[in-house]
């Protein structure tokens, strides 16, 4: 559990972890929910438990080494995701740069990360919403995770919807976890 000590002069400030996607059994497995589900993967390998409701998301907080960890899942839907993450950095009192946000991408192939330090939405509702939400600054880091392209004329708000088949669930989830957290922490 963090403690009050993390926030005095002397201690490291804690990092906000966001994961979007959409609430309930009807999303899980889907190309939009890679943000939560990579959460609940990064929280299990941490041993930190997901098990508190705090503004709008499922929330959880730990450490990874002696860094203070606060990991979030909102559940207001991807296109409010702000509705959640706003409020979070500013009741820790958290600088943007100390907040990553994990979320699909179509832009990249399926299974590949990249981390950017800031940036545009992209045409993506969840990050509108949370740039709307921190008052139209952009300087926070995303975690973006490839879903691919939808195939031939496929609507790309259905392909956002549909579950991963076995192949590319691997590919989105079988990340060496260790250098997930050692990349995501040393940025």
């Amino acid at each position: 559990m963090i403690t009050r000590r993390c926030f005095y002069s002397g201690a490291p400030r804690p990092w906000l972890f966001v994961g979007l996607g959409n609430p309930g059994d009807k999303y899980k497995g889907t190309r939009h929910n890679v943000g939560l589900e990579m959460i609940d993967t990064f929280a299990e390998a941490q041993g930190i438990e997901m098990n508190t409701l705090n503004c709008k998301a499922i929330f959880g907080q730990g450490f990874v080494d002696d860094a203070p960890i606060l990991l979030a899942k909102p559940q207001t839907y991807m296109n409010l995701s702000g509705e959640s993450t706003g409020p979070l950095a500013a009741y820790y009192k958290l600088p943007l740069n100390r907040v990553i946000v994990f979320h699909d991408d179509m832009d990249l192939p399926c299974g590949v990360l990249r981390l950017q330090d800031k940036g545009g939405h992209g045409s993506h509702n969840g990050l509108k919403s949370i740039i709307y939400h921190f008052r139209g600054n952009r300087e926070f880091v995303r975690l973006r995770i490839g879903i691919g392209r939808p195939p031939g004329q496929m609507d790309p708000k259905a392909f956002l919807l549909q579950k991963f088949n076995a192949s590319a669930r691997e590919r989105t989830r079988g990340r060496n976890r260790s250098d997930m957290h050692t990349g995501i922490l040393m940025f």
